[in-house]
Protein backbone atom coordinates (compact mmCIF):
# COMPACT_ATOMS: atom_id res chain seq x y z
CA UNK A 1 0.00 0.00 0.00
CA UNK A 2 1.37 3.30 -0.86
CA UNK A 3 0.88 6.01 1.73
CA UNK A 4 2.35 9.95 1.38
CA UNK A 5 4.27 11.35 5.25
CA UNK A 6 1.23 12.91 5.95
CA UNK A 7 -0.54 9.94 6.74
CA UNK A 8 2.71 7.47 7.85
CA UNK A 9 2.94 10.63 11.13
CA UNK A 10 -0.91 9.29 11.65
CA UNK A 11 0.07 5.53 11.88
CA UNK A 12 2.74 5.46 14.48
CA UNK A 13 2.46 5.69 18.05
CA UNK A 14 5.97 7.02 18.86
CA UNK A 15 5.29 10.76 19.84
CA UNK A 16 8.75 11.77 18.56
CA UNK A 17 8.95 9.67 15.45
CA UNK A 18 6.08 11.27 14.67
CA UNK A 19 7.04 14.70 14.91
CA UNK A 20 10.04 13.88 13.09
CA UNK A 21 8.04 12.47 10.10
CA UNK A 22 5.73 15.63 10.96
CA UNK A 23 9.05 18.00 10.61
CA UNK A 24 10.29 16.71 7.28
CA UNK A 25 6.36 17.02 5.66
CA UNK A 26 6.08 20.70 6.92
CA UNK A 27 9.65 21.50 5.39
CA UNK A 28 9.29 19.37 2.05
CA UNK A 29 6.54 20.09 -0.06
CA UNK A 30 6.44 17.45 -2.31
CA UNK A 31 6.24 15.19 0.61
CA UNK A 32 2.74 16.15 1.46
CA UNK A 33 1.72 14.59 -1.94
CA UNK A 34 4.41 12.23 -3.13
CA UNK A 35 2.82 8.53 -1.82
CA UNK A 36 5.60 5.58 -0.70
CA UNK A 37 5.92 2.35 -1.90
CA UNK A 38 7.33 0.05 0.66
CA UNK A 39 9.95 -2.32 -1.27
CA UNK A 40 11.22 -5.64 -0.33
CA UNK A 41 15.21 -5.82 -1.18
CA UNK A 42 17.95 -2.76 -2.12
CA UNK A 43 16.52 -2.20 -5.36
CA UNK A 44 13.00 -2.08 -7.50
CA UNK A 45 12.35 -3.25 -11.02
CA UNK A 46 9.73 -2.33 -12.88
CA UNK A 47 8.20 -1.57 -16.70
CA UNK A 48 8.23 2.58 -16.88
CA UNK A 49 5.65 3.05 -19.46
CA UNK A 50 6.31 5.10 -22.71
CA UNK A 51 3.38 4.51 -24.87
CA UNK A 52 0.22 3.94 -24.38
CA UNK A 53 -1.73 1.28 -27.08
CA UNK A 54 -3.66 3.22 -29.97
CA UNK A 55 -7.73 2.87 -30.49
CA UNK A 56 -9.19 2.67 -33.43
CA UNK A 57 -12.97 2.96 -35.12
CA UNK A 58 -13.90 -0.18 -37.01
CA UNK A 59 -16.68 -1.20 -39.48
CA UNK A 60 -18.88 -4.15 -38.58
CA UNK A 61 -16.62 -7.34 -39.91
CA UNK A 62 -13.33 -5.75 -39.61
CA UNK A 63 -10.37 -7.55 -38.47
CA UNK A 64 -9.21 -5.66 -35.18
CA UNK A 65 -5.91 -4.88 -34.79
CA UNK A 66 -4.09 -5.85 -31.34
CA UNK A 67 -2.14 -2.57 -29.86
CA UNK A 68 0.17 -3.06 -27.22
CA UNK A 69 2.10 -0.24 -24.71
CA UNK A 70 5.34 0.51 -24.62
CA UNK A 71 7.25 -0.39 -21.62
CA UNK A 72 11.66 0.55 -20.77
CA UNK A 73 12.54 -1.93 -17.98
CA UNK A 74 13.86 0.27 -15.18
CA UNK A 75 15.98 -0.83 -11.56
CA UNK A 76 15.85 1.68 -9.17
CA UNK A 77 17.91 1.56 -5.93
CA UNK A 78 17.15 2.40 -2.86
CA UNK A 79 19.82 5.13 -1.38
CA UNK A 80 20.72 5.76 2.39
CA UNK A 81 19.19 9.48 3.80
CA UNK A 82 19.97 10.36 7.08
CA UNK A 83 22.04 12.43 9.96
CA UNK A 84 23.11 12.19 13.37
CA UNK A 85 21.62 14.42 16.17
CA UNK A 86 23.76 14.57 19.25
CA UNK A 87 22.36 16.09 22.45
CA UNK A 88 25.31 17.47 24.92
CA UNK A 89 24.57 15.72 28.37
CA UNK A 90 25.75 18.52 30.59
CA UNK A 91 23.20 20.72 28.62
CA UNK A 92 20.35 18.55 28.74
CA UNK A 93 20.95 17.87 32.28
CA UNK A 94 21.09 21.68 33.56
CA UNK A 95 18.16 22.89 30.39
CA UNK A 96 14.64 23.88 32.25
CA UNK A 97 13.16 21.32 29.92
CA UNK A 98 15.24 18.28 29.17
CA UNK A 99 12.62 17.10 26.72
CA UNK A 100 12.83 20.58 24.87
CA UNK A 101 16.16 20.10 24.45
CA UNK A 102 16.05 17.03 23.16
CA UNK A 103 13.12 17.94 20.70
CA UNK A 104 14.95 20.89 19.40
CA UNK A 105 18.25 19.11 18.38
CA UNK A 106 16.36 16.25 16.73
CA UNK A 107 13.66 18.57 15.17
CA UNK A 108 16.69 21.00 13.28
CA UNK A 109 18.31 17.64 12.29
CA UNK A 110 15.00 16.56 10.54
CA UNK A 111 14.77 19.78 8.70
CA UNK A 112 18.22 18.95 7.00
CA UNK A 113 17.18 15.45 5.85
CA UNK A 114 13.85 17.28 4.27
CA UNK A 115 15.59 19.79 2.49
CA UNK A 116 18.38 17.50 1.06
CA UNK A 117 14.90 14.79 0.26
CA UNK A 118 13.82 17.99 -1.57
CA UNK A 119 17.32 19.20 -3.35
CA UNK A 120 17.87 15.56 -4.25
CA UNK A 121 13.93 14.89 -5.48
CA UNK A 122 14.47 18.03 -8.11
CA UNK A 123 18.31 17.84 -8.74
CA UNK A 124 19.83 14.43 -8.03
CA UNK A 125 22.01 13.18 -9.88
CA UNK A 126 23.20 9.65 -9.96
CA UNK A 127 25.82 9.81 -12.32
CA UNK A 128 27.33 12.80 -10.29
CA UNK A 129 26.96 11.75 -6.89
CA UNK A 130 26.24 7.68 -7.01
CA UNK A 131 25.03 7.78 -3.23
CA UNK A 132 22.13 9.61 -4.24
CA UNK A 133 19.21 8.79 -6.59
CA UNK A 134 18.23 10.95 -9.57
CA UNK A 135 15.38 13.73 -9.60
CA UNK A 136 13.24 15.34 -11.97
CA UNK A 137 15.74 17.37 -13.73
CA UNK A 138 16.85 13.76 -14.88
CA UNK A 139 13.95 11.51 -15.15
CA UNK A 140 11.59 13.54 -17.62
CA UNK A 141 12.33 12.52 -21.02
CA UNK A 142 13.25 15.03 -23.81
CA UNK A 143 9.22 14.30 -25.36
CA UNK A 144 7.67 15.09 -22.22
CA UNK A 145 10.26 18.55 -22.06
CA UNK A 146 8.91 22.31 -23.84
CA UNK A 147 11.41 25.08 -23.85
CA UNK A 148 10.56 28.62 -23.91
CA UNK A 149 13.40 29.08 -26.17
CA UNK A 150 17.01 28.06 -27.20
CA UNK A 151 18.35 30.32 -24.70
CA UNK A 152 15.36 30.85 -22.48
CA UNK A 153 12.49 32.94 -22.35
CA UNK A 154 9.27 34.35 -20.55
CA UNK A 155 6.87 32.64 -19.19
CA UNK A 156 3.13 32.60 -20.75
CA UNK A 157 -0.17 31.37 -20.36
CA UNK A 158 0.50 29.37 -23.22
CA UNK A 159 3.17 27.63 -22.10
CA UNK A 160 1.18 26.85 -19.08
CA UNK A 161 -1.71 24.67 -20.85
CA UNK A 162 1.05 23.20 -22.89
CA UNK A 163 2.76 22.06 -20.22
CA UNK A 164 -0.28 20.61 -18.60
CA UNK A 165 -1.61 19.27 -21.62
CA UNK A 166 1.52 16.97 -21.83
CA UNK A 167 0.57 15.03 -19.03
CA UNK A 168 -1.99 12.53 -19.72
CA UNK A 169 -4.51 10.40 -19.34
CA UNK A 170 -5.95 13.02 -17.04
CA UNK A 171 -4.24 16.02 -15.99
CA UNK A 172 -1.21 16.70 -13.09
CA UNK A 173 -2.04 16.11 -9.29
CA UNK A 174 0.47 19.18 -8.85
CA UNK A 175 2.70 21.81 -10.41
CA UNK A 176 5.78 22.24 -8.92
CA UNK A 177 8.26 26.04 -9.11
CA UNK A 178 10.15 27.92 -7.33
CA UNK A 179 8.68 31.65 -5.16
CA UNK A 180 10.17 33.19 -8.14
CA UNK A 181 8.10 31.78 -10.96
CA UNK A 182 5.05 31.70 -8.90
CA UNK A 183 5.31 35.38 -8.61
CA UNK A 184 5.59 35.48 -12.26
CA UNK A 185 2.48 33.37 -12.60
CA UNK A 186 0.84 35.48 -10.48
CA UNK A 187 1.37 38.50 -12.61
CA UNK A 188 0.25 36.57 -15.52
CA UNK A 189 -2.84 35.92 -13.93
CA UNK A 190 -3.41 38.97 -12.74
CA UNK A 191 -2.68 40.75 -16.19
CA UNK A 192 -5.17 38.70 -18.05
CA UNK A 193 -7.78 39.43 -15.69
CA UNK A 194 -7.55 36.38 -12.96
CA UNK A 195 -6.19 35.34 -9.79
CA UNK A 196 -4.68 32.49 -8.81
CA UNK A 197 -7.41 30.35 -6.78
CA UNK A 198 -6.80 29.72 -3.06
CA UNK A 199 -7.76 27.19 -0.38
CA UNK A 200 -6.13 25.49 2.26
CA UNK A 201 -3.78 22.27 2.34
CA UNK A 202 -3.58 19.58 4.68
CA UNK A 203 -2.10 21.29 7.54
CA UNK A 204 -4.38 24.46 7.41
CA UNK A 205 -1.57 26.54 5.49
CA UNK A 206 -3.02 28.83 2.32
CA UNK A 207 -2.26 27.01 -1.10
CA UNK A 208 -2.48 28.22 -4.52
CA UNK A 209 -3.97 26.76 -7.27
CA UNK A 210 -3.83 27.03 -11.21
CA UNK A 211 -6.90 25.97 -12.89
CA UNK A 212 -7.85 23.12 -10.16
CA UNK A 213 -4.46 22.19 -10.12
CA UNK A 214 -2.36 22.98 -6.90
CA UNK A 215 0.71 25.20 -6.96
CA UNK A 216 3.99 23.05 -4.87
CA UNK A 217 6.45 25.92 -4.19
CA UNK A 218 9.88 24.67 -3.34
CA UNK A 219 12.94 26.70 -3.00
CA UNK A 220 15.06 23.77 -3.97
CA UNK A 221 13.93 24.19 -7.59
CA UNK A 222 17.11 26.04 -9.12
CA UNK A 223 16.80 29.30 -10.72
CA UNK A 224 20.29 29.32 -12.20
CA UNK A 225 19.98 26.76 -14.88
CA UNK A 226 21.28 27.24 -17.96
CA UNK A 227 19.34 26.53 -21.40
CA UNK A 228 22.20 27.68 -24.89
CA UNK A 229 23.47 31.19 -23.49
CA UNK A 230 20.85 31.79 -21.13
CA UNK A 231 21.53 31.66 -17.66
CA UNK A 232 19.34 32.46 -13.99
CA UNK A 233 16.85 30.03 -15.71
CA UNK A 234 13.99 28.04 -14.24
CA UNK A 235 11.68 25.34 -14.62
CA UNK A 236 7.96 24.08 -13.82
CA UNK A 237 7.35 20.33 -13.22
CA UNK A 238 3.86 18.89 -14.06
CA UNK A 239 3.69 15.76 -12.25
CA UNK A 240 1.16 12.69 -11.57
CA UNK A 241 2.04 11.05 -8.33
CA UNK A 242 1.23 7.51 -7.83
CA UNK A 243 1.39 4.50 -10.09
CA UNK A 244 0.51 7.03 -13.06
CA UNK A 245 3.49 8.86 -12.55
CA UNK A 246 6.05 9.29 -10.11
CA UNK A 247 6.26 7.47 -6.73
CA UNK A 248 8.85 7.05 -3.53
CA UNK A 249 10.30 3.41 -2.77
CA UNK A 250 11.37 3.27 0.75
CA UNK A 251 12.16 0.40 3.12
CA UNK A 252 10.36 0.85 6.44
CA UNK A 253 10.48 4.60 6.29
CA UNK A 254 11.53 6.96 8.54
CA UNK A 255 13.21 5.67 11.19
CA UNK A 256 14.57 7.33 14.46
CA UNK A 257 17.36 5.15 16.89
CA UNK A 258 18.70 5.93 19.77
CA UNK A 259 22.40 5.25 19.34
CA UNK A 260 23.16 6.11 22.62
CA UNK A 261 26.34 7.80 24.66
CA UNK A 262 29.20 8.67 23.08
CA UNK A 263 32.57 7.13 23.82
CA UNK A 264 34.34 10.11 22.87
CA UNK A 265 32.40 13.19 24.07
CA UNK A 266 29.73 13.67 26.97
CA UNK A 267 26.70 13.33 24.65
CA UNK A 268 23.72 11.09 23.27
CA UNK A 269 23.25 10.54 20.05
CA UNK A 270 19.55 10.13 18.19
CA UNK A 271 20.44 9.23 14.59
CA UNK A 272 17.55 9.43 11.48
CA UNK A 273 17.73 7.10 8.67
CA UNK A 274 15.54 6.88 5.47
CA UNK A 275 16.56 4.11 2.74
CA UNK A 276 14.66 5.82 0.16
CA UNK A 277 14.47 6.53 -3.40
CA UNK A 278 12.30 7.62 -6.29
CA UNK A 279 10.83 6.02 -9.28
CA UNK A 280 8.83 7.22 -12.50
CA UNK A 281 6.60 4.30 -13.01
CA UNK A 282 4.81 6.54 -16.46
CA UNK A 283 7.01 8.78 -18.62
CA UNK A 284 3.44 10.48 -19.63
CA UNK A 285 3.00 11.22 -16.07
CA UNK A 286 5.58 14.05 -15.88
CA UNK A 287 6.51 17.02 -18.16
CA UNK A 288 8.87 20.09 -17.73
CA UNK A 289 8.74 23.72 -18.97
CA UNK A 290 12.41 24.79 -19.30
CA UNK A 291 14.36 27.88 -19.68
CA UNK A 292 12.04 30.55 -17.72
CA UNK A 293 13.97 33.54 -17.80
CA UNK A 294 13.72 35.96 -14.43
CA UNK A 295 11.09 38.57 -14.83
Amino acid sequence: MALTKVEAAKLTNDVLLRGVIETIVLESGVLTLLPFMNVTGTALTYSRERTMPAAQFYDVGDTWQEATPEFTQVTVALKILGGDADIDNFLQQTYADPNDLEALVIESRAKAVAHLFSDTFFNGDAAANPKAFDGLARLVPPAQTIITGSDGGPLTLDLMDELIDLVRPGRPDALLMHKRTRRQLSQLRRSSGNLLEADVDAFGRRALFYDGIPLIVDDFVRVDETLGSGTGLSSIYAVKFGPAGVMGIENGGIQLETVGELETKDATRHRIKWYAGLALFSELGVARLQGIAAA
